[in-house]
């Protein structure tokens, strides 16, 4: 049984699914194909249910419980990741200021709800062109999200808030960033399928060079170093199974985003 598994082309997914697409691991009855294009991408395409197992943003997630369901592994949820926002100089307010966001559905736009509601100005813009859009004189500041994270001061910007550590100053707990997820008409095959992606994950964990190949294919712009601190930040045990935390931080994602009215 053919079954599309869609995720992004970042390091930390090609990483994780590489085993599940290549056979790496048993997959008996199902096998794999992926499709892989920007998450924003995969958040709009799921408004449709265009894909049976798809990454999604939490947000998206949230938005579409519906019809798609949380799988228990492989999702990006963790301390110390969450969307930077930057700027060429500091913001002494933000009710002017022109922001680029990487996606009306992405959990980075719904932090910066939660975060600063007087955040109107946003234009929703591909992620890799966030930080050009900055230097160009595009935008006044910018989420940032991936590998962005890392180099940014290339791009002569600072960080103006950090809102992982914003959330974590008022949680407590990691933030969930991104999930797989689904379709609810393929909820028996749920059980067979969360096991081979958490073997999937551990596949790649027990063989961190496996996957290199498949992923500098899908990252053919950013340097290994890059690509190592980009999955060192974002795979982790949550990865493997979200876990009674992990739950409870997207538990407690949705339950801000009800009293501020966003959901």
């Amino acid at each position: 049984m053919n079954i599309d598994i869609a995720f992004s082309p970042c390091p930390n997914d090609t990483f994780i699914f590489h085993a599940l697409v290549h056979r790496c691991i048993d997959t008996d009855p199902f096998r794999f194909i992926s499709r892989i294009t920007d998450v924003e991408e995969l958040n709009s395409l799921a408004f449709a249910g265009t894909y049976p197992i798809t990454k999604l943003s939490f947000y998206a997630y949230l938005l579409l419980r519906d019809r798609y369901e949380l799988l228990d592994a492989g999702a990006a949820l963790g301390y110390g990741c969450g969307p930077l926002l930057v700027a060429k100089r500091p913001l002494k307010s933000f009710q002017n200021v022109r922001i680029a966001v990487p996606g009306r559905y992405t959990t980075a736009y719904l932090l910066l709800q939660l975060w600063q509601k007087d955040c109107k100005h946003v234009e929703f813009t591909r992620f890799d062109q966030i930080l050009p859009g900055i230097a160009a004189g595009i935008y006044d500041a910018g989420i940032i999200i991936h590998e962005g994270r890392f180099v940014y001061p290339q791009y002569n910007c600072m960080k103006i808030i950090d809102l992982g550590e914003w959330w974590e100053s008022q949680t407590g707990l990691p933030i969930p960033l991104g999930c797989i997820a689904m379709r609810k008409d393929m909820s028996r095959h749920r059980g067979a399928i969360e096991s081979m992606l958490r073997a999937s994950v551990a596949h790649a964990m027990d063989n961190p060079g496996a996957a290199r190949d498949f992923i500098t294919s899908h990252a053919q712009e950013l340097d290994d170093q890059v690509i190592s601190e980009h999955i060192s930040l974002y795979v982790n045990d949550f990865t493997r199974s979200l876990g009674e935390t992990g739950l409870k931080a997207v538990k407690t994602l949705e339950e801000m985003a009800r009293c501020q009215a966003i959901l």
